[in-house]
Parts: C-alpha cells; sequence; structure tokens
C-alpha cells in the first residue's frame, strides 16, 4: 500500500468518524422498517471500501447511508 497524503488520511478519519456514528445510530433504530436495507447495505459498502483503501468511495458510501437515514426520521418512519 502506498503512504496516504494528508487528504487520504483526513479522509479515512472522517469516514470512520462518521461510520461510527451511524453504527450507533441504526443500533437505536428499526431494521424492519421499509429501506433500512439500504441504509444497512451503504453502512456494509463504506466498511469494505475502507477495507480496500478506497477512501472516496467509503465516504460517499457512509454519507447516502446517513442521507436515506435522516429522511426516514424526517417522514417519521420510527416510532
Amino acid at each position: 500500500m502506498a503512504e496516504m497524503d494528508e487528504t487520504q488520511e483526513k479522509l479515512r478519519q472522517e469516514t470512520e468518524k462518521w461510520l461510527e456514528k451511524l453504527e450507533d445510530r441504526v443500533e437505536e433504530r428499526d431494521s424492519s422498517v421499509e429501506q433500512m436495507e439500504n441504509v444497512e447495505a451503504y453502512r456494509d459498502d463504506t466498511r469494505h471500501f475502507l477495507e480496500e483503501d478506497d477512501y472516496i468511495r467509503a465516504w460517499e458510501s457512509v454519507i447516502y447511508a446517513w442521507g436515506i437515514l435522516e429522511t426516514l426520521e424526517r417522514l417519521g418512519k420510527f416510532d
């Protein structure tokens, strides 16, 4: 693996920070709610891309997951 530059390292750190927060939030939500499978799939994609050192795709995946989750929350899909 090539040495990470400062931008890559920052992107990795931010992605991991938001992934951890997402995982905590997902645990609090009902996984049977329609579209939660998409949140969980993007969360899993984030992990995969981090393992592959693909930080741009990892960041995109965690942001997509957050967007779906927040949309579901705003639509009142959780009790």
